[in-house]
């Protein structure tokens, strides 16, 4: 994969997962009102865990990739018990059906994820640009 690909991914990757974990945050705030604007269907279970399954397939992917480049463990440190939280979040019956400890699981766990493809990206350019480049902008 190219650098601008690379680059391009773990953008895409933190902007989802951060805006996922938004979504989560703002949902208790949102309940009342989705249902009367005919939008209920974002607070369906399938959304929720499809969105999890592509964000476990996709941060498992570009991270398991960009690991072959850089070799730390940092990233992946973040998304794994990120993506954990998240599929608690999901398949646990008690916490998936009690509105705020659920958002607060899976706001947790999408900023866990979105950060860890922030830290890619950095780890990435570090790599690229050499360790001189740590301690400076380049």
């Amino acid at each position: 994969m190219s650098r601008r690909i690379d680059v391009l991914l773990d953008r895409l990757g933190a902007t989802g997962s951060l805006l996922c974990a938004i979504h989560c945050a703002l949902l208790p705030l949102l309940i009342a009102v989705l249902p009367s604007i005919g939008m209920a269907a974002w607070l369906g279970d399938g959304f929720e865990t499809g969105f999890v399954l592509f964000a476990t397939c996709f941060g498992l992917s570009v991270l398991a990739w960009s690991y072959r480049r850089h070799r730390t463990m940092h990233a992946l440190a973040l998304l794994l018990p990120g993506l954990a939280v998240l599929w608690v979040g999901i398949l646990y019956a008690p916490l998936h059906h009690s509105l705020l400890p659920h958002a607060l699981a899976m706001t947790a766990g999408g900023t866990l994820v979105g950060l860890a493809h922030v830290s890619n990206l950095r780890l990435n350019h570090r790599h690229v640009h050499g360790p001189a480049c740590a301690h400076r902008a380049c």
